[in-house]
């Protein structure tokens, strides 16, 4: 009884960012593009702020604040992972909007970096969503075009 009233959980993945949405084997590291730490997507930011690409647990956030990890209810783990090499900044022009622990909804900022300052230095800003422990009957859309905030891009 009820059952109409309770919130159906959303198991799919929403563009984190605004910008051009490719797909995970098109990134510019032979890491992420072979997909051996999973399969996903990228974005290849327009703007400066990360949100979450899904509704779930922040299980971590590097230091470097690069890079967290969010846990979904279904138990997919994801990767964020903003940029490339982008650990080598140690920090520097990331600022961080959530801790570890704390639920995320979807399109909620997660991370801020500083744009211009980190492209000015050479780095590749393209932003990794990686599903790290399963992949099984990911349809993937929009590839190749200019996404916003919450479109979606992985249904299962």
């Amino acid at each position: 009884m009820f059952q109409f009233l309770k919130k159906k959980t959303d198991f799919n993945l929403y563009a984190p960012i605004k910008g051009k949405c490719i797909d995970i084997a098109e990134v510019k590291d032979k890491v992420f593009a072979s997909k051996v730490m999973g399969d996903g997507f990228a974005v290849i930011p327009d703007d400066n702020v990360i949100c979450s690409p899904c509704e779930g647990v922040i299980t971590m956030i590097f230091p470097s604040k690069h890079a967290f990890g969010i846990k979904m209810k279904d138990g997919k783990e994801i990767l964020i992972h903003i940029g490339i090499d982008t650990v080598q900044l140690n920090g520097n022009g990331f600022v961080s909007f959530k801790q570890v622990n704390e639920h995320v909804k979807i399109g909620e900022p997660v991370i801020q970096f500083d744009k211009i300052n980190i492209e000015s230095q050479n780095y590749d800003l393209t932003t990794m969503v990686i599903v790290t422990n399963q992949s099984n009957s990911m349809k993937k859309q929009k590839l190749g075009e200019m996404v916003e905030v919450k479109d979606l891009i992985v249904s299962y």
